[in-house]
């Protein structure tokens, strides 16, 4: 078994669209970022690669890197998928908190679950996905951020 935390955070500005668990979400403001800024994918990117000691996204796709501006963050995951499976682990347990003042989590649960389910291929049964906000404090509860956050349990697979 093996155990990784995830975390990614992104400035927010009008004009941008925001993209959220590789869900399209109605919101006045998106994420600054080289990528499309899924927090949450960025996340459990993350949240993988340390588990399999395989360091993080920023090492895997840096922004310095032109050939990954404005990439969808879905593609980070599954590349990130097809490194834990050639490293013969499955995903046990994904839990994931989104924190932002003014978007439901709620509302996009089910789309956002079956959307990660299917790329890391795994039971929408094994991934929690769940919004808190900031209480007003900081960039993220002045609405001016986003943050997510992710731990995962991987486990071998069975050989069977």
């Amino acid at each position: 078994m093996r155990v990784g935390i995830g975390y990614d955070i992104h400035r927010l500005v009008k004009k941008i669209p925001m993209v959220l668990g590789g869900v399209s979400i109605s919101h006045t403001k998106g994420p600054v970022a080289h990528s499309d800024g899924d927090v949450l994918l960025h996340a459990i990117c993350d949240a993988v690669l340390g588990a399999l000691g395989r360091g993080d996204i920023g090492m895997m796709f840096p922004d310095t890197d032109p050939s990954f501006k404005g990439t969808d963050s879905g593609e980070f995951l599954e590349k990130v998928t097809e490194i834990m499976d050639k490293d013969g682990f499955v995903v046990a347990n994904l839990d994931c908190t989104v924190i932002s003042e003014d978007i439901k989590v709620t509302s996009y649960r089910e789309q956002i679950t079956k959307n990660i389910s299917g790329i890391l291929d795994v039971s929408e049964k094994v991934i929690n996905v769940k919004g808190k906000t900031a209480e007003g404090l900081g960039e993220t509860g002045k609405g001016d951020a986003i943050e997510a956050h992710a731990v995962v349990l991987l486990i071998k697979k069975d050989k069977s």
